[in-house]
C-alpha cells in the first residue's frame, strides 16, 4: 500500500548556474537574493509549509554557502543580541531551526536524474518530493501542498505543470495527457524539448515532483543523453506503464529564476508585495518608465 504522507524532500543544488554568469562564478545561484532572502529559502519554506520534515540537499563543489546559511551563526547572533536587534536576531535564528537538513554531493554534473539518484539511501522506500530551487512559485497555498493533497486522493507520481507559450515550448519537458478532473491530467507521454509544431500540449513540467522510490531503478536503466546527462524526464517515462503518473496544473505565479530575466521579474514581483518597500518601489518604477 502506498504511503499517504510526504515527509521527505530532495532539493538538487549542484548546477553551475551558467545562465547567470558571471556572478555565479563565485556565488551559488541558489544563494542569489530575491529581495532579501536567497532563492533557495523560498523553496525550503514551501517544503516546510507543505508538511515536509526532512530535506536533503544534493550539492556540488562551490556550494558551501548553502550549508553555512542553514547552519547556526553564533557570532552573528551574539552581535545582534548585544546591539539589541532582537527582531533580526530571531529571523537569523529561525533560519537555523527551519527543518532537519542533510547533504550529499553529486561529484560529477551528470544531469537531474543522476542528482536525484544520489538521494537513494536517504529516501529508502518512501515516496518523496523534489523541488528545484530555480523555480519559485508565489501562491497563498504552497504548490507542493496542493500536490500532496492530490497525492492523498490519487497516489502515484505527480508532476507540476504550467502553460507555456507555444513559441517557448522547445525549452521544456512537455506532457501529453487526458484531463480527468479540473487541473489534473493522466499522463500518457512525456516529451523532452519538442519543437512547437510537434508538442502534444502547452503544459510544461515545472520543478516540483512527487516521486515513488521506483524512480531509482528507472534511473539506473536510463542511457545518458546529450552531454552525458541522465534526464529525470526519461526516467519517469520508463515508469509510464508501471506507475500511475499525473500532471497537476498548479495555482500560483511561476518565476524561473535560473536566468537573468526571470531573476529580475521575481525580485520586482516579490518586492512590490512588501509593505515596507512596495510603494516606494512602485513609485520608482513609474518614474523610470515615464
Amino acid at each position: 500500500m502506498k504511503e499517504k504522507t510526504i515527509s521527505k524532500a530532495v532539493i538538487p543544488v549542484a548546477g553551475f548556474g551558467t545562465r547567470l554568469l558571471p556572478v555565479t562564478k563565485s556565488q551559488p545561484k541558489e544563494m542569489l537574493p530575491i529581495v532579501d532572502k536567497p532563492a533557495v529559502q523560498y523553496v525550503v519554506k514551501e517544503a516546510i509549509d507543505s508538511g515536509v520534515e526532512s530535506i536533503l540537499f544534493v550539492t556540488g563543489r562551490g556550494k558551501r554557502a548553502i550549508e553555512d546559511y542553514f547552519d547556526y551563526a553564533v557570532e552573528l547572533e551574539l552581535e545582534l543580541e548585544n546591539k539589541g536587534k532582537y527582531e533580526l536576531l530571531q529571523e537569523v535564528r529561525d533560519i537555523g531551526d527551519m527543518v532537519r537538513i542533510f547533504y550529499v554531493r553529486q561529484k560529477l554534473q551528470r544531469g537531474l536524474g543522476d542528482a536525484i539518484y544520489q538521494a537513494k539511501r536517504f529516501i529508502n522506500d518512501s515516496p518523496f518530493a523534489v523541488l528545484l530551487a530555480d523555480d519559485i512559485i508565489d501562491s497563498p497555498d504552497p504548490v507542493l501542498r496542493q500536490m500532496i493533497d492530490l497525492y492523498q486522493k490519487r497516489p502515484g507520481i505527480i508532476l507540476a505543470v504550467t502553460r507555456i507559450p507555444r513559441e517557448e515550448i522547445s525549452q521544456w519537458g512537455v506532457i501529453k495527457g487526458v484531463e480527468i478532473e479540473k487541473g489534473t491530467f493522466k499522463v500518457e507521454e512525456l516529451i523532452e524539448k519538442p519543437e512547437p509544431e510537434e508538442a502534444p500540449s502547452d503544459l510544461a513540467i515545472i520543478g516540483r515532483y512527487i516521486l515513488a522510490p521506483s524512480i531509482f531503478k528507472a534511473i539506473e536503466k536510463v542511457s545518458p543523453g546529450k552531454g552525458g546527462e541522465i534526464q529525470l524526464t526519461d526516467s519517469i517515462r520508463n515508469l509510464l506503464h508501471k506507475e500511475e503518473i499525473y500532471a497537476y496544473e498548479f495555482q500560483g505565479e511561476y518565476f524561473g529564476v535560473g536566468d537573468k530575466i526571470g531573476f529580475l521579474k521575481a525580485n520586482v514581483a516579490f518586492a512590490l508585495k512588501r509593505k515596507d518597500i512596495g510603494e516606494e518601489l512602485k513609485e520608482f518604477l513609474r518614474e523610470i518608465i515615464d
